[in-house]
């Protein structure tokens, strides 16, 4: 039975990328053979050496939309941040608090909008809210961008554009899949030209992302169910590819965990809805061969799922190569090529 430590590795916090780099493609790459468990260390602009023609990435193309909340108690002043999770009714929503709420506490963040606290949902809180102008101009203007908490500053305007990928689409996202940062308009042309296909599923990363395991054995874990959808056209390309004998690449977890729910009764198959699908070793692959993702947390899910891809003693010996190569760690991080 797995336990929690057996996903622990010794880590430096200074690793952790407080700020994205200039330029997204410039990120280092570790390549991960996860057959030998060899290494090469590259920039991630060189990805395109390590792919061939015929084979196919899928990329998540959720968007992440401006959900952190900074406002003031009606009655008290007091400061209070709400990161919003899920819409559950009209002008409703399930939020996190950063202080403990009382029913009927209202919350202003600006002349033209106010919540009230109508309930909770477990630890969260249900939210009525009240504004007069268009809802997602007024996310726009009022919200900040949800950086994970290992980010120790300020959302800046800068993140706004670089805390989301290039090819980001469909909003519903409270956390960028953060794989997708490093890509550029210009690369992924550079390998369509070169015979990569690119196609896109998408998965709304949601709360479960931040949420610690803590349960000592991690098949007691359960996941949060996050939306996703994995199109018709999707199903037919990947097929194809697997014909031709092309790899199926997927550039972050979120991506692996679609494909795989689609598959989760045997074939690959169409399929939209929501999620709660825990990736980790002693899991059966069936659609992905490879897979582009960032470094991840010690004991979290996401590198539960890396170490099923790729075996847990080569994740290992990787991250600690990273971490004596001063790789930078986690969402603005660099990132790793396991093929």
């Amino acid at each position: 039975m797995l336990n929690i430590t057996d996903f622990d590795y010794p880590f430096d916090p200074l690793l952790i990328a407080q700020y994205p780099l200039e330029k997204r493609d410039q990120s280092r790459l570790l390549v991960l053979d996860r057959i030998n468990g060899k290494t090469a260390h590259r920039t991630f602009s060189d990805i395109g050496e390590y792919l061939r023609s015929g084979d196919i990435l899928v990329l998540n193309n959720t968007r992440v939309f401006p959900c952190r909340l900074i406002g003031e108690k009606e009655e008290t002043g007091g400061r209070v941040e709400l990161l919003l999770i899920k819409q559950s009714g009209e002008n409703r929503w399930e939020v996190i608090s950063n202080k403990k709420l009382k029913e009927g506490t209202i919350i202003r963040f600006s002349k033209t909008c106010r919540c009230e606290v109508t309930g909770k949902y477990g630890t969260n809180y249900i939210v009525k809210f009240h504004y007069t102008s268009d809802w997602k101009e007024l996310l726009s203007e009022i919200g900040q961008m949800p950086l994970p908490p290992y980010i120790r500053r300020a959302p800046s305007t800068e993140d706004r554009e670089r805390y989301q990928t290039v090819y980001a689409s469909e909003e519903g996202a409270i956390a960028a899949p953060t794989a997708g940062l490093h890509f550029t308009d210009e690369l992924l042309g550079n390998l369509s030209l070169k015979g990569i296909r690119t196609v896109y599923v998408t998965l709304h990363v949601g709360i479960g992302t931040f949420r610690p395991v803590k349960s000592e054995f991690i098949d007691r874990h359960r996941m949060e169910h996050e939306r996703f959808n994995v199109s018709k056209e999707v199903v037919d390309l990947i097929r194809q590819t697997r014909e031709k004998k092309g790899r199926v690449i997927a550039v972050g977890t979120t991506s692996v965990r679609a494909l795989e729910q689609a598959a989760l009764t045997g074939d690959l198959r169409p399929a939209e809805g929501e999620t709660g699908i825990f990736i980790y070793p002693g899991f059966k692959f069936k659609v992905v061969d490879a897979m582009i993702t960032n470094f991840h947390l010690p004991k979290s899910t996401l590198i539960m799922l890396v170490m099923a891809l790729a075996g847990r003693e080569n994740i290992l010996r990787a991250y600690d190569e990273a971490v004596l190569q001063r790789y930078r760690f986690y969402s603005y991080g660099d990132a790793m090529l396991i093929i």
